[in-house]
């Protein structure tokens, strides 16, 4: 006999066999559904309530680390997992505790679009032969803004083509008798809105150092973006700067001399105006050669049939010769334009820019080299110079605006001894956000110039200009 039979008869209800068959059909029939009834009201208020919590992911973007956090209450939810997150690069890290369950949805996304996660739970009535709840949760993911740069080759057949991207280093030895030398190491990279259009490299550097006389000369120059033939005047300045301070700098023992005697000086009013006469025959003149070199190379270029103005080859100009004595470093400086030229001792914490940036006549504008005014009067020229005797120093840095502007973002910080400690050590630490390791700048490291030019690829939103930097160290 069946329960329900023995269950009519211990209430005196008589029945026949095929009564009580159909009773018991009748009586599991009507229990099943409202179970069913009960399970699925329970099913549907754990998920109104899942709803309510308005769980969101926000936007990201592709190839930048991604991370947030869901939290279910466990009096909601006893065990989750999510779905589609491996397809997109992310993984899902689920944690408990009494109270809540976290999910921890974490990685670099790898493809751009909007997508649906599923994030699928149990909850506590929850038996087996139940299929989980689940909850759909859109995700969208921004492309990298660094995919959408296209990088098109400079054209060979154009006037005074340039190389996109170049960097040398220069190993000094030690003479034994001033103590350890410094090396030379400078990258320059064409800007990523001169590569989406196929444009050449504006920047230019030089670097020169004498294994003789022992002088160091160091140039960087910044070809005017809105000057067509700016990236032949950049070149023109650098190598005409070198030729020149090479030229003074053969002789260099009476120089040498006066660098001595000003050291020495007790009035160093008086030896200061002499050294700085001698500082404006050796760096000014060479800044004037530069400046007279672009005209004439205008005038060739003309005479060869090119519509070209000495404007066409418009460029900022910064440059240093130094030398290091028994009493401390020697460095003279001249400056025009933007950009930064800088003696950062990181020891010290102390800096020394050789020069102002230039603003021209209205905000965002520059001076240039080719400017007429820039050479009106000895004052002219002499306000752009610098010179002075360093105990030492941990490095001297020049570079285009295209590495001082994302760096220091304003010409006051400039003046911020922590943001040059800031960017010494971003050239130590690199960018992992961009996968970009930092320089290695120790003695006979001679990969330290590609692994600056790496460095150079720093991503920064708005600067994408030419970026050039060198670096005594």
């Amino acid at each position: 006999m069946s329960i329900i039979s023995n269950m009519l008869d211990d209430n005196n209800i008589k029945a026949s066999l095929a009564q009580a068959d159909d009773f018991e059909k009748w009586v599991v029939k009507d229990l099943w559904e409202k179970y069913c009834e009960s399970k699925m009201n329970n099913r549907i208020i754990i998920e109104n309530k899942i709803k309510e919590l308005g769980i969101r992911l926000p936007n990201g973007t592709v190839n930048k680390e991604y991370k947030q956090q869901i939290t279910l209450p466990t009096s909601l939810a006893i065990e989750c997992k999510f779905e589609g997150t491996e397809d997109l690069g992310l993984t899902a890290e689920v944690m408990q505790d009494e109270e809540n369950i976290v999910v921890t949805i974490k990685g670099k996304p790898k493809q751009a679009g909007d997508f649906n996660l599923t994030l699928s739970y149990k909850y506590k009535e929850w038996i087996d032969g139940e299929e989980p709840l689940t909850l759909t949760i859109p995700v969208a993911f921004n492309a990298d803004p660094r995919t959408l740069w296209k990088n098109i080759p400079t054209s060979k057949d154009i006037p005074f083509y340039k190389k996109d991207f170049t960097c040398e280093y220069v190993k000094v030895e030690d003479d034994g008798e001033s103590g350890p030398c410094k090396d030379i190491v400078a990258a320059s990279q064409r800007g990523r809105s001169h590569a989406q259009e196929g444009k050449a490299r504006d920047d230019h550097f030089n670097l020169y150092h004498c294994d003789k006389s022992d002088w160091y000369i160091i140039v960087v120059a910044d070809g005017a973006g809105s000057a067509k033939f700016s990236r032949k005047g950049s070149e023109i300045a650098c190598r005409t700067v070198i030729e020149q301070c090479k030229n003074k700098l053969i002789d260099s023992a009476k120089f040498e001399e006066k660098i001595r005697a000003y050291h020495n000086a007790d009035n160093e009013e008086v030896a200061r105006k002499s050294m700085a006469n001698v500082i404006y025959d050796i760096v000014g003149g060479a800044a004037f050669k530069a400046h007279q070199a672009i005209n004439e190379a205008a005038k060739e270029a003309k005479d060869q049939g090119l519509d070209a103005v000495p404007k066409d080859f418009a460029t900022t100009l910064m440059f240093s010769i130094c030398k290091k004595f028994d009493f401390g470093w020697f460095v003279a400086s001249y400056w025009v334009g933007d950009g930064a030229m800088c003696i950062y001792n990181k020891e010290k914490h102390t800096h020394k820019l050789l020069g102002i940036p230039d603003e021209g006549e209205f905000a965002g504008q520059t001076r240039f080299l080719t400017m007429s005014d820039i050479f009106k009067d000895a004052q002219s020229v002499m306000s752009r110079l610098r010179f002075s005797i360093e105990e030492d120093f941990t490095a001297l840095l020049l570079m285009t605006d295209g590495v001082s502007d994302p760096m220091f973002e304003t010409d006051n910080n400039l003046n911020n001894t922590d943001k040059w400690d800031e960017l010494w050590d971003k050239l130590h630490n690199g960018f992992p956000e961009d996968e970009i390791k930092g320089v290695v700048l120790s003695d006979d490291n001679e990969e330290s110039q590609y692994q600056l030019l790496k460095w150079l690829e720093f991503w920064s939103p708005g600067n994408h200009d030419d970026r050039t930097i060198a670096i005594l160290y």
